[in-house]
């Protein structure tokens, strides 16, 4: 099993949802759990980097696994060992690169 890396690599935040959608509106924000820059490592065995978002892990676990596990998302990436992935958060959505060691 390989390690992976996970690296913010986006925060996005739409503030007219955030307005609609939202109890704080747009005073809600972005996401404040990640920075862009942050870079966490997956060793395996489903257990969740320390100091990662649970909501974001769920949402991302099954690429981190596919690329731990040896998967790769070529063609549809341009390196066999890397994917792009996000959570499922529609307001204040965070991107991650996710790298295979």
């Amino acid at each position: 099993m390989r390690n992976v890396q996970i690296k913010v690599i986006k925060i996005t935040y739409d503030e007219a949802l955030a307005q609609r959608y939202l109890t704080d509106g747009k005073d809600a924000g972005s996401c404040t759990f990640f920075e862009v820059g942050d870079t966490f490592l997956y060793q395996g065995g489903a257990q969740m980097p320390e100091g990662f978002c649970p909501w974001a892990w769920i949402d991302i676990y099954h690429s981190v696994n596919a690329l731990a596990t040896g998967g790769s998302y070529a063609p549809w990436q341009n390196a066999a060992n890397q994917n792009i992935v996000c959570c499922t958060d529609g307001i204040r959505p965070v991107t991650f690169e996710l790298k295979a060691l």
